[in-house]
């Protein structure tokens, strides 16, 4: 018989961190606890208000039957909790760590093994020009070789010049550069402002229009000169039918996987199975996930053998987070086994 326990925790950001829909100066997260025969389990269920499809009112309610009903066993928790991606994603990885020789070892591997690091992109937050500018300084100091910058809070002709900025010192072949605009441009303008963030040869841009509008996202993806990423137009589409749907009718050339926000590591893996068969390529992001989350992510993500730069450099941001042996060098997320987990919840 295993028991369940859950709680939440604040996390705290070192700087106010904005984004297209305002500032974020903390992130609610919640830990599910498992044991069996003196033996532990523990998994993160990122909620993420204002983006998860699970940000409801009966949230902690879910995860007080998910607690009850434990024995029912992954499969059928996994049905139950369809509407709760965060708390899919929180039991998968809480089965995998109760059932591993180490708490938070849920892939053994090289990168577990600390032999091999993953691609990850520098993420620049949304800010003045000042201090975005100083942001890709210290991404560039710190060895990237791909810069993510999100756009879409402040004027686009000023957001311009700083991507032509970094061109102007950074060909794209040392370089490279996507954007994410979070839905804040509208079918109407997104266009002309594609046509121009092409000209400074960008790898893509994630989710131009607000997610939800299928068929205008599916016109700019046959027109567009840039690559197109889906993202948030993923959340909360949980039937495969309705994923095949998506994918057929917007026809996208990226999506980007966020575990906290599609499924889990079973969603995940089928959003990337359609997409796959419809010739669209993939990359996986954190969501402001503890190292608790992000070293789940990670450690799967580096099992898909995909070469493209990752989205999982968010560990840092917060004054809170856990110790952990994920280290982010070169621009590269690493596991350094001479680095312990410190994990006091």
């Amino acid at each position: 018989m295993i028991k369940a326990s859950y709680k939440k925790y604040i996390l705290e950001f070192k700087q106010a961190s904005g984004t297209s829909r305002g500032i974020l100066r903390t992130k609610e997260t919640w830990f599910l606890f498992l044991e069996r025969e003196g033996k532990k389990g523990i998994g993160e269920c990122g909620l993420f208000r204002g983006l998860s499809i699970d940000d409801r009112p009966d949230y902690e309610d879910k995860m007080k039957w998910v607690s009850e009903n434990i024995n029912l066993g992954l499969e059928n928790l996994l049905t139950e909790t369809i509407e709760f991606p965060s708390i899919q994603f929180g039991l998968e990885q809480a089965f995998l760590s109760l059932n591993s020789d180490d708490l938070f070892t849920l892939y053994p591997s090289d990168f577990s093994l600390g032999k091999a690091s993953i691609s990850i992109n520098g993420l620049i937050w949304m800010g003045d020009k000042a201090f975005m500018q100083q942001q890709i300084k210290d991404k560039l100091q710190q060895g990237f070789t791909t810069i993510k910058m999100k756009i879409g809070a402040i004027d686009f002709d000023t957001e311009l010049s700083l991507l032509k900025s970094i061109r102007n010192e950074f060909s794209a072949k040392e370089i490279e550069l996507r954007v994410d605009a979070n839905g804040a441009f509208t079918p109407e303008n997104a266009l002309d402002k594609l046509k121009k963030l092409s000209e400074l040869e960008l790898h893509s841009i994630e989710q131009p229009i607000k997610q939800g509008q299928w068929q205008e996202m599916a016109e700019l993806c046959s027109k567009t000169p840039l690559d197109i990423a889906l993202d948030e137009e993923l959340i909360g589409v949980f039937s495969t039918e309705d994923k095949l749907k998506c994918i057929e009718t917007i026809k996208p050339q990226y999506i980007i996987l966020k575990p906290s926000l599609v499924g889990g590591i079973k969603g995940s893996n089928e959003w990337i199975e359609i997409a796959s068969n419809h010739r669209a390529g993939n990359w996986i992001t954190s969501a402001l996930e503890s190292n608790v989350g992000l070293n789940a992510i990670a450690q799967w993500t580096y099992t898909l053998d995909n070469p493209l730069p990752q989205g999982l450099g968010t560990g840092g941001l917060f004054t809170n987070n856990f110790e952990s042996p994920l280290e982010v060098i070169d621009g590269g997320l690493q596991y350094n086994r001479n680095k312990k987990w410190y994990f006091n919840l």
